[in-house]
């Protein structure tokens, strides 16, 4: 059965992907970033009010890019409420769970649908949604709640593709296994089964790009407490 029109059932998480500075402010915004980032505001408002667990995911650009660690346009663009349930997660890879605490995060909570949101349509956005599918998540995509720029033309290829439409592609991409509302206000929100305790907002680090050291990563969250991986990356495109 397609994944349009389904009866809103409760999701547990919200995942924001990227709706950093960079993406959503001045010359290099995304089309439509006013309208994204008010759909990302209420969906925060909301899954905060449930007492939803919120996971901001922010990427780690490569030197020089756009979203560079620690330059204005790396920052978050909307704020970040203190409290258990809301945690900062970098990372440097398309797909958000590829080399952090995501997935043992979501587990610990006893999460088992969740909402995603955010930028790039095509990239980070569609990465993160497959790979909760293919992780046995219910994953909710609202389609007025994510956004991409407009694909350049190409020569002998196409013309220009526009950003409305990379992001219907990613959507369809994800088949029926997603399901994708028209709006945002069509997602709701509850509790996860296990509620976390902890600091928050903590930021986990996924470490540098190219990298076959062993990391050691801190979090205040339960079992969080020490997060060992090793990790080896190649470049990230955008």
């Amino acid at each position: 059965m397609s994944a349009y029109g389904r009866r809103p059932e409760a999701v547990e998480a919200l995942l924001v992907v990227d709706v950093q500075t960079a993406f959503v402010s001045g010359g290099g915004a995304v089309p439509g970033a006013a309208r994204l980032l008010d759909r990302t505001a209420d969906l925060l408002t909301r899954a905060r009010r449930s007492g939803a667990l919120v996971v901001h995911l922010q990427n780690d650009g490569l030197p020089g890019e756009a979203d560079e660690p620690h330059t204005p346009g790396w920052e978050l663009h909307l704020p970040v409420e203190p409290g258990p349930r809301e945690v900062v997660i970098r990372k440097t890879e398309d797909d958000s769970f590829e080399g952090t605490p995501l997935g043992p995060l979501l587990t610990d909570a006893g999460v088992r649908a969740l909402a995603v949101c955010g930028v790039m349509s095509e990239m980070c956005v569609l990465a993160t949604a497959r790979r909760a599918l293919a992780l046995g998540y219910r994953v909710i995509l609202p389609h007025d709640a994510h956004a991409t720029y407009d694909i350049p033309a190409a020569e002998g290829i196409s013309d220009t593709v526009p950003a409305a439409m990379a992001s219907r592609v990613a959507e369809w991409a994800l088949g029926d296994g997603a399901e994708i509302p028209a709006h945002a206000t069509g997602v709701v929100f509850g509790p996860p089964a296990r509620q976390l305790v902890g600091r928050g907002p903590e930021r986990i680090h996924a470490g540098p790009r190219n990298s076959r050291s062993r990391k050691y990563y801190h979090h205040p969250l339960g079992r969080f407490g020490h997060f060992l991986m090793n990790s080896g990356r190649g470049a990230k495109g955008r």
